[in-house]
């Protein structure tokens, strides 16, 4: 471009000075500057083309890097679940086994309860019939009470 500029300088110059001077030269170089102003403009075309598909190119490294992150994640989130499900699971299983205990102890104890119930009624009935047999014979004998 700076040397078709220079020439066109020295066109002018040559123009002002030469009085038989062809003006379609300078038309000439004026179709010369439109093919390399479209040159140029081709090139910067190029350029930005080449620039979007690098840009285009990053983009979807990046998002595959992303999609490897989060399908990392999401495994990561996963076993964590499972794990947390099997201390769950755990800990269920250690409680229910706490109930079932609690609830046999619980069942000896009313076992217990009720037999030493049953022993106590048995021991108040034989004491109550041995205090009713001493009073019959107490009531049968010749014996009259001074009141």
């Amino acid at each position: 471009m700076e040397a078709l500029i220079h020439h066109f300088t020295l066109l002018s110059d040559q123009a002002l000075v030469d009085k038989t001077f062809d003006p379609s030269t300078i038309e000439d170089l004026m179709r010369l500057f439109e093919v390399d102003s479209y040159k140029a403009w081709a090139a910067l075309e190029a350029e930005q083309q080449q620039e979007l598909e690098d840009a285009e190119e990053s983009i979807r490294e990046a998002e595959a890097e992303l999609d490897r992150d989060m399908e990392w994640g999401m495994e990561e989130y996963r076993k964590t679940l499972e794990e947390m499900e099997r201390m769950e699971a755990a800990e269920l299983k250690e409680l229910e086994e706490k109930a079932e205990s609690a609830r046999r102890s619980g069942n000896l104890l009313e076992k217990a309860a009720t037999i030493a119930a049953k022993r106590h009624i048995a021991a108040a009935m034989g004491s109550a019939a041995a205090s009713m047999r001493s009073a019959w014979k107490t009531a049968s004998g010749s014996k009259v009470h001074p009141s």
